[in-house]
């Protein structure tokens, strides 16, 4: 029993540091060489001026990967911030599709369509692997 769990902890660890690194590289490309591509995913509706919008993500990213990486004490509550910092941006993958916007090779709906299924996927990775989701179904 002790291996099945010291795997599914590694397993843990590996994803949470991997998603860490993620979120580090995805904000240092904010910031310089996908700077513009960010810029078709910021709605029309978000009252600030897009290119803003893409720096603070940028920064916001950089500082929540750092902190999967780095924080391990505190990963419970890191895990339930990234899942709800990744919610958050959702409408911007939505508001890609909805106004055609082309962006990171995602140049036809039915690309963009297909993008949509992995916000979730990212949501439950980072919930599972930070260990928040057993949390919620240990107690």
């Amino acid at each position: 029993m002790t291996l099945v769990n010291d795997k599914q902890k590694r397993a843990q660890i590996t994803v949470r540091i991997l998603l860490g690194c993620f979120l580090i590289f995805a904000g240092i490309s904010h910031l310089t060489f996908s700077r513009t591509e960010f810029l078709a995913q910021v709605p029309i509706w978000v009252p600030m001026k897009p290119d803003l919008v893409v720096i603070l993500s940028g920064i916001v990213e950089i500082l929540l990967g750092a902190s999967l990486v780095l924080l391990g004490k505190q990963r419970i509550q890191m895990g339930w911030i990234v899942a709800v910092f990744f919610v958050l941006v959702f409408p911007g993958n939505i508001a890609q599709l909805v106004e055609h916007r082309n962006a990171f090779g995602l140049n036809t709906d039915i690309k963009r369509w297909l993008r949509l299924p992995f916000q979730p996927m990212l949501v439950f990775l980072v919930l599972w692997s930070t260990g928040a989701w057993q949390r919620i179904f240990n107690k």
